[in-house]
């Protein structure tokens, strides 16, 4: 039982974005980062994966194909955290919540447990009631990360899900995911820019370039100077911190400007 990848192709207008893309399957109860370069795919994957990309080639969820599934089976198996962040104007926290979750059909009672307790675990009770539109935009990412969970889909996909997060929440974000991949055995994959991110959370990295696989594999194995400098154009390097955790140095350009 896995999420399943190969020979997946993706066009957006006349490029193509990702090309005769072929990974090793994520099984339950793992967290895997896409990372590269802008442009590499990495959010183009993401949204094909969550159906609002068409793509040919195969995506296997538990041996199913996502093409195969109703909007209403995909909704319920896989959840999406995307870098827009909700708006819901007019609305409360909790009627955003609630209205998300009964849309997929969960009873009212049901709805409203998750809601708690997704808001109780993230500490943002204190945000149920306030307008949408008096939160900032951490505050927002944060909600719509209490409503992807709340809807415990299979497949957790996160769209650079950090961009609008201090430092706190970002470790409160990566915590909830971590959680939840290993009570519930979900499968998350997550697109990244911060490298330190990933290699706090993920022991699994795919790298991306010109929308194919440039290595994949535990961290230390992929991020080597030679795929930094080819993929990035950057020199850095893996060290570890006081506490024996790795950590990404970035040095310098290549080719300086």
């Amino acid at each position: 039982m896995s999420l399943q990848i190969s020979q997946l192709n993706i066009v957006r207008g006349k490029v193509a974005v990702v090309q005769s893309l072929d990974l090793a399957p994520m099984p339950p109860g793992s967290i895997t980062a896409l990372i590269g370069p802008n442009g590499a795919g990495k959010s183009t994957l993401i949204h094909a994966l969550a159906g609002s990309l068409p793509a040919r080639g195969q995506m296997l969820l538990d041996g199913v194909p996502l093409a195969s599934l109703t909007h209403r089976e995909r909704c319920q198996q896989v959840g999406l955290l995307p870098q827009t962040l909700p708006q819901g104007a007019g609305l409360t926290v909790y009627e955003l919540l609630l209205g998300g979750l009964l849309t997929l059909g969960l009873p009212h009672h049901q709805a409203e447990q998750r809601i708690e307790q997704g808001l109780q675990q993230l500490r943002l009770s204190h945000l149920a009631m306030r307008a949408m539109s008096s939160l900032s935009g951490g505050q927002r990412q944060m909600v719509a990360l209490v409503q992807l969970l709340a809807r415990q889909p299979r497949l957790l996909l996160l769209d650079e899900p950090s961009s609008a997060l201090d430092l706190h929440w970002q470790l409160a974000m990566v915590e909830a995911i971590s959680r939840d991949v290993r009570e519930r055995g979900s499968i998350a994959v997550l697109a990244l820019h911060d490298l330190n991110l990933a290699l706090r959370c993920c022991e699994r990295i795919i790298v991306l370039s010109e929308g194919r696989c440039a290595a994949d594999g535990s961290a230390l194995d992929v991020l080597d100077p030679d795929l930094l400098a080819k993929v990035y154009g950057i020199t850095g390097r893996i060290e570890q911190c006081s506490q024996g955790r790795p950590i990404f140095v970035l040095d310098h350009l290549v080719h300086p400007l």
